[in-house]
């Protein structure tokens, strides 16, 4: 996917680094792999073995935070697919999972304030 100017103006939502094992799927097939960042709005991810995705594809991704009881799981779609890594666009989000983000994004940040910007930008 080609686009045009510099991705950190385009980018709307912070980044934040984050290393936890997650699952990509879609439909029947399921793949592990390494969470390498993650927004309020999406997900970059290594891409695991064997995955033939495609821009536009509709997946599920399973993230596990720390323990294996804490997870956030979303409905997305393939953004952007680079070398080693695919850029994941989130869908939906169901509200334990968003409320996990949320303190995720907000512990990383240390900015109560823009948190609370990208929150109203994705109203």
């Amino acid at each position: 996917m080609t686009t045009s100017g510099n991705p950190e103006e385009r980018r709307r939502f912070r980044r934040i680094l984050f290393d936890a094992p997650m699952r990509i799927s879609e439909g029947e097939k399921s793949f592990e792999t390494t969470l390498l960042d993650l927004s309020l709005k999406g997900a970059l991810v290594v891409c695991p073995p064997n995955w033939n995705g495609q821009p536009d594809q509709s997946v599920e991704l399973d993230i596990k935070l720390g323990d294996t009881e804490t997870r956030i799981r979303m409905q997305a779609s393939v953004a952007h697919i680079g070398e080693g890594a695919i850029g994941f666009r989130c869908n939906t989000i169901d509200m334990e999972s968003i409320t996990h983000l949320r303190r995720l994004v907000e512990l990383n940040t240390g900015d109560a304030e823009l948190l609370e910007r990208e929150l109203e930008a994705l109203a």
